[in-house]
């Protein structure tokens, strides 16, 4: 829930040491936090707007905000870019979370309009001016800007543009995760995260329960996915793991069995785990030889320990890393390899077999997958279409496995023979409280 966190600084990273002037820099960031706070709950979006570009855009003084040009003054005389364009990157957030609250998305959308009005086009005897002009110019070319552009985009849940628009909900996953960022900017990112996930389990759910049913000969319910009409088929290999057998059960039993365990004999079992349920004997090689390689070397000196939480932890997410981006910024070697030889939902279900035995790695899963997909974000949709193709797999198996959609496969025809044949099939789903999924802002 977006919480009323404007001034607790206990999250903000400003830092405390006084201006030249005298005045510590934070406390002229939360005079000009409240001022806007005060604003944006007492004016409409226009006088809004208005005030933010004389405060920030025009820097004038107008007759509503003498003491929040004076702290902008104090900062901008302190000579601290950073906190200078901390102190606008989380003034945006104070005002879109509340917007937010009200449904208002266009008004956040003319915030973002203001910025392009800034340029430096002719030469400022006032070298404070100069200051902040070029300060400002330098946050739109940041990557707090585009986070920002990034976040009002999706207000609308709109996936046009360009192929990536279509996973803004795990972009928005380091923008959350990260504890540098104005505690307003992460929860709002969480939230409309969370708010773009739900609609896509609600969306795939409509549209495999009535896209099969002989009632509705044209769908009344778009695809959301990029997969066209191969995503039955696929939704149908995911689901087909049901029962005692499960991806969930066989992840209770793992850990029941290896909570005794040193951490050398539980690396060993991890590896099996992972590989029991892969078919093809010479992916299983290759994933054998990889994962010993980086297994055997991983945290030595607690090869004599028993497991515990904080090491599965660590644990997982570097596997994680392995099968993702070991570095943060490139595809590992092993997503490439798997890539290459078309294991898409291999992957993802050897993605999904961790988070189940460690659902804490949720959080650093995604955003590996965040950085994979800025890694490709360069590149035209039709030059990587197999990795769009994972990222598509991705979504749609963490979609089917969760509390909060059920979904089963149901035989149409008995006489067909006992082998699985997925026309056999039928794909129902069913969801769980979906109308209290979003959740509710509260005492704003």
């Amino acid at each position: 829930m977006i919480r009323e966190v404007i001034l607790d600084t206990h999250h903000t990273e400003s830092r405390t040491q006084p201006n030249p002037l005298g005045f510590p820099i934070q406390q002229a960031q939360d005079v000009i936090y409240q001022f806007l706070l005060d604003t944006v709950r007492q004016q409409p979006p226009e006088a809004v707007l208005q005030e933010f570009k004389l405060l920030f855009i025009d820097y004038n003084a107008s007759e509503g905000n003498p003491e929040a040009i004076k702290a902008l003054s104090e900062i901008i005389f302190a000579n601290d870019e950073k906190e200078f364009k901390n102190t606008v990157k989380r003034s945006c957030y104070i005002i879109i979370n509340n917007w937010y609250i009200l449904r208002d998305f266009n008004a956040s959308q003319d915030l973002i309009r203001l910025f392009s009005d800034v340029q430096i086009t002719r030469k400022r005897l006032s070298p404070t001016l100069s200051r902040q002009r070029t300060w400002l110019l330098n946050f739109i070319n940041s990557p707090d800007y585009h986070e920002l552009k990034l976040f009002i985009t999706q207000q609308g849940t709109s996936n046009s543009g360009h192929w990536s628009n279509r996973y803004i909900s795990y972009l928005l996953v380091p923008q959350y995760t990260n504890p540098h960022n104005p505690v307003e900017q992460r929860e709002a990112a969480r939230i409309l995260s969370k708010k773009l996930k739900d609609q896509f389990k609600f969306d795939l759910a409509m549209y495999t329960a009535h896209s099969q049913s002989a009632i509705h000969r044209e769908p009344i319910h778009q695809n959301p996915t990029g997969l066209g009409d191969k995503v039955l088929d696929l939704v149908k290999k995911i689901v087909v793991k049901h029962g005692l057998f499960s991806y969930k059960n066989v992840a209770n039993i793992f850990l029941e069995q290896t909570q005794e365990l040193n951490y050398r004999k539980f690396k060993k079992s991890l590896q099996n785990y992972l590989i029991f349920s892969v078919k093809k004997k010479e992916l299983v090689e290759s994933l054998n030889q990889t994962l010993t390689e980086k297994l055997n070397n991983l945290y030595q000196d607690y090869h004599e320990a028993t497991i515990e939480a904080a090491l599965l932890l660590r644990t997982c997410n570097r596997l994680i890393d392995y099968f993702t981006t070991e570095n943060q910024d490139e595809p590992s070697p092993l997503f490439i390899l798997l890539m290459s030889q078309g294991h898409h939902l291999t992957l993802a279900m050897l993605l999904l077999k961790i988070i189940m035995i460690c659902p804490n790695s949720r959080n650093h899963l995604e955003t590996c997958i965040a950085k994979l997909i800025q890694y490709y974000t360069k590149y035209p949709e039709d030059e990587c279409s197999w990795v769009i193709t994972f990222f598509e797999v991705f979504k749609i198996t963490f979609a089917i496995h969760t509390d909060n959609v059920q979904y089963n496969l149901i035989k149409m025809d008995n006489n067909i023979s006992s082998d699985f044949k997925l026309d056999a099939y039928r794909v129902f789903s069913q969801l769980r409280d979906y109308a209290n999924l979003e959740e509710k802002p509260e005492n704003q």
